[in-house]
């Protein structure tokens, strides 16, 4: 299958060949599941100091029976404060957690090898579908041919009033500007300093990032990655598929050089 090149102006510069890896089937569970455990290798383990909640003087009646109370711990005390309150346990006020989280849970989700390559060629294929693109809410009006490729031109922009003007020629900056519409948010997240919340927008997929990455530092929701560094977690944020994603021609040559047993048996059944 051929697509269209454009150049950095929007002009079409002849085509390209489109790596067997754009045929893989669109697998929506299989790149929900790799999205789920490759999420989870952030996670910062966490837990509960060991004592916390039981710093307290309190005791039981000894014996507990008979006393005509709760068997519950009480603060001890010469009169005043919490005298005589429950503490320490689970079910008093200020008293420790019941099933606190432990440092030792495991939260590091492990992934086949084989299903997280084909989870992240077949979100690469989904590139390719101006539906599922324009299902997860980019804007993609007068924009014909997918996937978008671009010249290797723009790997060399620097600038950000150059990748501006590119942005305006490919027809891109609908998307951009679609995240400028939404609101500050309120109530605790704005209290703990999150109030604005910046989507994600176009994906520039390079050979080497290094020169775009600064040309678009300043364009909100609009990011790079080269393709040794591409994952399900950038084409699929928040496991939704698809983003909108724009390659260069030397990335698709890249991404042809994918190796995949599901490859293999696609071009033995060719």
């Amino acid at each position: 299958m051929k697509t269209a090149v454009h150049t950095t102006t929007g002009t079409k510069d002849g085509e390209v060949e489109l790596p067997l890896v754009f045929s893989t089937p669109f697998r929506r569970e299989l790149i929900h599941k790799a999205f789920t455990n490759l999420t989870s290798h952030k996670f910062q383990p966490q837990g509960r100091h060991p004592s916390a909640g039981q710093d307290v003087v309190a005791d039981s009646n000894d014996p507990p029976t008979g006393q005509g109370v709760s068997r519950v711990a009480r603060s001890t005390g010469g009169g005043g404060g919490r005298q005589g309150q429950g503490a320490e346990v689970a079910s008093t006020r200020g008293g420790r957690q019941a099933h606190p989280p432990i440092v030792g849970k495991v939260i590091y989700k492990k992934l086949n090898k084989k299903e997280n390559k084909l989870a992240l060629c077949s979100a690469i294929a989904a590139t390719a579908s101006k539906e599922l693109v324009g299902q997860r809410g980019h804007k993609i009006e007068g924009i014909e041919s997918f996937p978008i490729i671009v010249s290797d031109e723009i790997e060399s922009i620097s600038k950000t009033n150059e990748m501006t003007k590119i942005l305006d020629a490919l027809k891109l900056t609908q998307d951009v500007e679609r995240l400028e519409s939404r609101k500050p948010r309120s109530g605790q997240s704005r209290l703990r300093g999150r109030s604005k919340k910046v989507g994600k927008s176009v994906l520039f997929v390079t050979k080497d990032d290094s020169n775009i990455k600064k040309a678009i530092g300043a364009l909100p929701g609009v990011e790079a990655k080269s393709v040794k560094d591409l994952s399900v977690l950038d084409l699929a944020p928040g496991s939704d598929p698809i983003r909108l994603t724009v390659y260069s021609k030397s990335a698709i040559e890249e991404i042809g050089k994918i190796k995949s047993t599901h490859l293999e048996v696609m071009v033995k059944t060719q």
